[in-house]
């Protein structure tokens, strides 16, 4: 365990100063700067400043150097030893796959508690303690759902959406908005970076990142301070199921503002995800013309409603295939589920 005393040590020998003398122009006993010198006293801010005085190293290497050795004894109280952490890191916070996808930028991988200082700092969290308090955060689904992964795919989307310029939101141009993403959905197949471009004009940060292996996350969204921000994965099979999530995601924001001010939406209540899956629904396809659809799906038809009220042909058959009209395998929604 690394704690200021060492560092303190080689710096008194260095300039001959003794403990004695330097306790006496520190102002404190010498049995307080033989504790600090061997890793018994908690150095407070006043003392670190006096030391920076007095030595010329900065406090706030001092006080990041002492936090280090805070933390790796309270990981030490909580699991036990070295080993044990090791094997938490890598089971509940996914080590392995988050040094693959490069999302956190390791300071030493051969260290496990600076592996755990990094995986803190990524999440913004003072411990594993507090991170887990933050549980209560966000909703989502406590069976079959992974809260760490949840947590550190949400903490990624956090760190890109932070790098994006957005116009402030406006709620009175929602509609507009809506019908911005219409019209593009049916000229164009879906880029990331237009979408984007498009959102953030309206003052909605936007960020699509596949999410950990092993959840079942599809999206999520939050509102940070007074910004709207909706996050998706990247794992769908159409443009129709990406589409469906976004619209989704933009139910949220208008039926689910408030709440997402203090709480991470990935799974409401049941009556809040309903209201958000028939937003979606019903932006994508109006009730009117599904009706329409439903009286004749033959292909020459449905190719006749699509051109005629702008709907993509993937919004149809991935609709008629969600219901069981048609198959996901079938020939019609594969050739037509990116159009």
């Amino acid at each position: 365990m690394i704690y200021f005393g060492e560092y303190l040590k080689d710096y008194l020998e260095y300039n001959k100063i003794s403990q004695t003398e330097f306790a006496l122009r520190m102002g404190v006993t010498p049995k307080h700067i033989n504790d600090i010198l061997n890793g018994r006293q908690k150095i407070t801010l006043e003392v670190a400043a006096s030391i920076e005085r007095l030595t010329g190293i900065s406090s706030s290497f001092i006080i990041s150097i002492e936090n280090v050795k805070y933390i790796e004894e309270e990981l030490i109280k909580e699991y036990g030893s070295i080993e044990n952490i090791s094997k938490m890191l890598k089971e509940d916070y996914s080590l392995n796959e988050l040094k693959r996808k490069k999302w956190i930028n390791f300071k030493d991988e051969t260290n496990t508690i600076q592996l755990s200082l990094d995986i803190l700092d990524f999440l913004k969290v003072r411990n594993f303690v507090a991170h887990n308090n933050l549980k209560n955060y966000v909703l989502f689904k406590k069976t079959g759902e992974d809260y760490n992964k949840l947590a550190l795919w949400i903490a990624r989307c956090d760190e890109l959406s932070n790098k994006q310029i957005v116009n402030e939101y406006d709620n009175s141009r929602f509609n507009e908005l809506i019908q911005k993403l219409r019209e593009y959905s049916y000229t164009e197949n879906y880029e990331i970076d237009k979408i984007r471009e498009i959102l953030n004009s309206y003052g909605i940060l936007f960020v699509s990142e596949k999410a950990l292996s092993g959840t079942k996350v599809r999206g999520c969204f939050k509102v940070k301070v007074k910004t709207p921000a909706i996050y998706t994965t990247s794992n769908y099979s159409g443009k129709d199921s990406f589409y469906f999530e976004l619209f989704h995601e933009l139910g949220h924001c208008k039926s689910d503002y408030n709440m997402a001010q203090n709480k991470t939406i990935i799974d409401g209540d049941e009556e809040r995800e309903k209201r958000a899956d028939k937003f979606a629904l019903e932006v994508m396809i109006s009730n009117n013309i599904w009706d329409e659809i439903l009286k004749d799906i033959s292909e020459n038809n449905l190719l006749e409603v699509s051109k005629k009220n702008k709907i993509p042909m993937s919004f149809i058959v991935g609709r008629l295939a969600k219901n069981n009209y048609i198959k996901y395998n079938g020939t019609l929604y594969n050739k037509y589920k990116l159009v």
